[in-house]
């Protein structure tokens, strides 16, 4: 005989949809998790005095090298590229979720400065969309970033299964108060009867 909460569990089962990229994969989730994110204005999440390492997240396979992002105290902006670092500088967009990513502006490297605004944050995940339209000029929507002491080994796509447990859990706790209150209800159902 079947146990009817393994059929209420497997009705409420969540699993990651198959994608052919990341930003289609980010696309997907970012709608159903982003109820979970802080927002830029709690620098904790980010920002540490002496750096807190972020390490980016590609799916592209030619993609080989370490980069690393550091957003420190006072808008200090660090980009390591396989131990080369560049400097910058970040500030937050008043009253917006928006940040500003400024790097190089010596005489010898011109300023390049970005417009991103949060898709999502936690202490393991620092995703931003840069603004604009990205895919009508065949570059990538995201700047997808990973706490490099929790994602470090990690392939793109167990980093995506990784933020995807975010909304698992939260469903899988949804989905424990569900078979809590079915058994409640199917108690007094049974009292009732007597």
């Amino acid at each position: 005989m079947d146990n009817p909460l393994q059929k209420i569990d497997q009705t409420f089962e969540v699993n990651l949809p198959h994608k052919q990229s990341l930003d289609e994969y980010l696309d997907t989730m970012l709608p159903e998790v982003r109820h979970l994110s802080e927002d830029l204005r709690e620098l904790n999440y980010y920002v540490m005095e002496g750096g807190k390492p972020w390490l980016e997240i590609r799916d592209d396979p030619g993609f080989q090298e370490t980069v690393l992002h550091f957003f420190n105290d006072g808008g200090e902006y660090l980009q390591s590229v396989d131990g080369n670092v560049s400097r910058g500088k970040w500030r937050l967009l008043d009253s917006t979720n928006k940040i500003i990513i400024e790097q190089g502006g010596r005489s010898n490297d011109p300023s390049k400065s970005e417009l991103y605004e949060l898709a999502f944050l936690n202490s393991n995940f620092l995703i931003l969309k840069k603004h604009g339209d990205q895919s009508r000029k065949n570059k990538r929507k995201y700047l997808f970033l990973g706490n490099e002491g929790a994602i470090r080994g990690l392939k793109w796509l167990d980093c995506v299964e990784l933020l995807f447990n975010e909304y698992r859990n939260q469903w899988g706790s949804f989905q424990n108060y569900i078979v809590i209150a079915v058994v409640i209800l199917l108690f007094f159902l049974i009292l009732s009867l007597f």
